[in-house]
């Protein structure tokens, strides 16, 4: 049995997991008007059951206008006591029996899809520069970003103002509902993520230029929701690493660290991948064997990280599948906190029934999950994306299914 898997780690904030598996943040798609409805409120009761040290939701908007998707659950600033109840449901359901649970707030910026939220058809996403996704050569891949993303509007000062606000405040509704905190997306090419890469973010004035330029809108947008919710409230940011490659970048990556790391910050959750490079959903390398080495996909920077700000909390997603590397990767003292998603679908009581049950041998605590395939058709279309996307809807099915009271799936083996 793991040592410190079942043991208890505390956030500067106060706020007290008392094991280090966390359900990770994933798609879901089950929103009803931009609302948690009962579908969020079986999942999470399934969830806040499983013996989880702490669950993190799936994307919550912070904008109505530009959105990720039009099934995600939306924070609207004139939210409704219809809308006010069905989060304070949404909160006491995935925390019933004491598992804390974190709003993951995001805005897409440049990955915002054409008639997603209320704005036009031709009217651009907003993007740190006027940048347009890259998700791949070929013609067709071209002609899908043109068609579905488009180029975006490079965000002015005020825009940007607008957003500092829109994370801020939708914090401040998140902490009102009853939740113990909010994690600010900062990865998977997201906005703040676009930000913080000088791959989308160009700008020569106050908000780019250097990496420290580049950080300001996080940093910004962390002392706004501090202003607004009370020292007790737990704030995490998620944040790439896919994008760092050679040791100039990991420098300037490490010293955005250190610049969040200056803020009242309670973790760092590491991550990586975009639409332009899905990494969160594949990995370096899907084909590779699993060992405990390569069970993390994004443990080596986590060790960067470690090295540089020892006393920052971390928490790593990304291709755990077994006991023995989770405690490995805890042992090795680059990770404090285990994020685990698609396991935590197919087995939303991984933890207590497998991961953390005393009967379980460690050779036995191990899921393997295959990657779930498109149609055979549709794998015929030359185009990443849509392989590592019928993975993605494949367990926001799974997701629909626990949320209906069913029994979710595994996907098929080939």
């Amino acid at each position: 049995m793991s040592q410190k898997l079942n043991t208890p780690v505390e956030t500067p904030s106060g706020l007290v997991f008392p094991n280090r598996l966390v359900k990770a943040a994933m798609a879901e798609a089950m929103a009803v008007n931009s609302d948690p409805g009962d579908r969020y409120i079986s999942a999470y009761t399934s969830w806040g059951s499983g013996g989880w040290g702490g669950l993190l939701t799936g994307n919550v908007e912070v904008s109505t206008i530009y959105k990720g998707s039009n099934d995600a659950i939306t924070f609207k600033p004139d939210a409704s006591q219809a809308t006010k109840d069905a989060w304070k449901r949404w909160a006491l359901a995935a925390q019933r029996e004491g598992t804390p649970t974190i709003v993951q707030l995001v805005h897409p910026g440049r990955q915002s899809p054409a008639k997603s939220g209320n704005r036009g058809f031709f009217e651009p996403s907003i993007a740190p520069s006027p940048i347009p996704l890259n998700i791949g050569d070929g013609l067709l891949e071209r002609a899908l970003a043109k068609f579905a993303f488009g180029t975006p509007r490079e965000m002015t000062e005020a825009d940007i103002q607008e957003v500092v606000q829109q994370f801020a405040v939708a914090a401040k509704f998140a902490y009102e509902s009853g939740f113990k905190g909010v994690e600010l997306h900062g990865a998977h090419g997201y906005l703040l993520s676009a930000f913080l890469s000088p791959k989308s973010n160009v700008r020569t004035d106050g908000y780019g230029g250097t990496a420290a330029k580049r950080a300001r809108i996080v940093i910004e947008v962390i002392r706004a929701v501090r202003k607004l919710v009370p020292a007790s409230f737990t704030v995490g940011i998620k944040f790439n690493s896919a994008d760092v490659s050679g040791a100039e970048n990991l420098e300037e990556s490490l010293e955005q660290v250190g610049l969040i790391a200056k803020e009242q910050i309670d973790f760092l959750e590491i991550s990586g991948g975009s639409y332009e490079n899905p990494r969160m959903a594949a990995g370096d390398d899907p084909k590779a064997a699993r060992t405990a080495k390569r069970e993390a996909f994004f443990l080596d920077y986590a060790h960067a990280v470690r090295e540089r700000y020892p006393n920052l909390l971390l928490m790593v997603t990304g291709g755990f599948r077994s006991r023995k590397g989770m405690e490995d990767a805890l042992q090795s003292g680059a990770v404090d906190l285990i994020g685990v998603g698609r396991p935590a679908v197919v087995y939303p009581h991984l933890p207590k029934d497998v991961l953390l049950n005393l009967e379980v041998k460690d050779e036995e605590a191990t899921v393997d999950l295959p990657l779930a395939k498109a149609p055979w058709l549709l794998r015929m279309v030359p185009i990443k994306l849509v392989s590592i996307g019928a993975d993605t809807v494949f367990y926001v099915k799974q997701i629909m299914a626990l949320g209906d009271g069913k029994k979710p799936e595994a996907p098929p083996k080939h």
